[in-house]
Parts: structure tokens; sequence; C-alpha cells
């Protein structure tokens, strides 16, 4: 099943943003009891640092790992690496396992899930806008190539 190099940033959208929706939704169910000023700061710390240090360099190596593939069909996994396929098997097995045996309270789920929800969300949406831009930009090689040929 091979797609089109710019359909892999499409992918990568949907993907990060669907698990960014899940995990935003748990951490925001879980919120209410604890809603106070210092865990919206905590949660906006988490967001801050897996947006700076984790899911934002993600972003911008895959996208440009992405762009610069020659062929224009590729197969669909390909949107991510190995290495990143370990990451977010790891993250999902944790997670899961966080909230099933109980080792993680109530309101470190509230806190870190929110954070960590609207960070992944958000590499979703960069990914979805990396998606546009190289549409664009292949839109306006295809004219120039069309308008050098009339």
């Amino acid at each position: 099943m091979k797609v089109k190099r710019n359909t892999l940033l499409l992918l990568a959208c949907l993907v990060w943003s669907v698990a960014g929706f899940n995990i935003l939704r748990i951490g925001l169910i879980a919120y209410p009891a604890y809603r106070s000023v210092l865990n919206v700061l905590l949660s906006v710390l988490v967001f801050v640092v897996f947006q700076k240090f984790v899911f934002g360099t993600l972003v911008k190596k895959h996208t440009a790992r992405i762009r610069s593939y020659i062929e224009e069909r590729h197969f669909f996994l390909k949107f991510f690496d190995g290495k990143s396929f370990a990451i977010m098997a790891v993250m999902m097995f944790g997670g899961i396992g966080l909230r099933v045996s109980g080792l993680a309270p109530e309101q470190f789920i509230a806190v870190f899930y929110t954070g960590l929800g609207a960070a992944l969300l958000l590499a979703g949406v960069l990914f979805g806008c990396n998606f546009g831009k190289a549409v664009l930009a292949d839109a306006d090689v295809q004219n120039k190539i069309e308008q050098e040929g009339e």
C-alpha cells in the first residue's frame, strides 16, 4: 500500500492528532476535581517541555525526512521511522499500564495527560500544516513547469 510522499505528512497528522485528542480528553475528564493554579501551571510546564524537546523536534525531523524523499510513492507506514514507532509503543503501553495498575494517582493523570495530550495534539496540527505547505509548494513547482512549457 503505497501513498504519495505528501500523504505521509497527512497520515502523521491524523495519527498524532487522534492520539493527542484522546490523551487530552482523558486528562480533562480527570481535571475538574484537581483544578488549581498550581496544577494548571504544571500542565503548561508538561506541555512546554514535551512540545519543545520531544514533539516539536520530532515534527521537524520527520517532515524534513519525508520531504527529502526522491520517489513520489512510499509504503504508508513510512511516515515514521522504527525508533519513532518504538517510542509511540512505549508511551502507549506505559500510559495504559499506569492507568490500569492504579500506580498513578488521578491528579497525576489529570495534570500530566492534559499537558502531554495538548503537546501531542499540537504535533498533529503541525504535521497538518506541513502537509498543507508541501501540497502548496508542489503545486507551485507544477505551475512553474507548466508555464515554462507554454
